[in-house]
């Protein structure tokens, strides 16, 4: 499995309507392409002050999946006109990041101690 994770930064002001964007429009955008091999895609949000947060954390089976998704420069971000037009900063480029190793606590939610156990022979643990 490979994570594809993307930063961009926008003003409190215009928080909500880049939030309404991906959920209304490029979500959707995404999902329509139908791309064999993407499984998901999770939204996270963190006020800083000045600026907000916003980090996109796509899965996909394989690199290959996110080649037919991205292209073969896969690490180009996908950032639409409308996108860029209220962000005051992005991520000009992906992350891509193999799934190593997932462990989940007793009610299905990872817990403290599982956070930091686990990881495979010499991989940092799992954030």
């Amino acid at each position: 499995m490979i994570r594809r994770i993307w930063h961009g930064w926008t003003s409190p002001e215009n928080a909500d309507t880049y939030e309404a964007l991906l959920k209304t429009e490029i979500f959707p955008a995404i999902l329509a392409k139908r791309v064999r091999g993407f499984r998901r895609i999770e939204l996270l949000r963190r006020p800083l002050g000045d600026e907000v947060e916003f980090v996109t954390i796509m899965w996909f089976d394989s690199i290959e999946a996110v080649k037919a998704f991205a292209g073969e420069d896969h690490e180009t971000a996908y950032v639409p006109a409308k996108a860029r037009a209220v962000l005051a900063r992005f991520d000009v480029r992906s992350q891509h990041y193999e799934l190593r190793e997932t462990r989940e606590g007793e009610d299905g939610e990872v817990g403290e101690d599982e956070e930091t156990s686990g990881s495979s022979a010499g991989d940092a643990a799992p954030s």
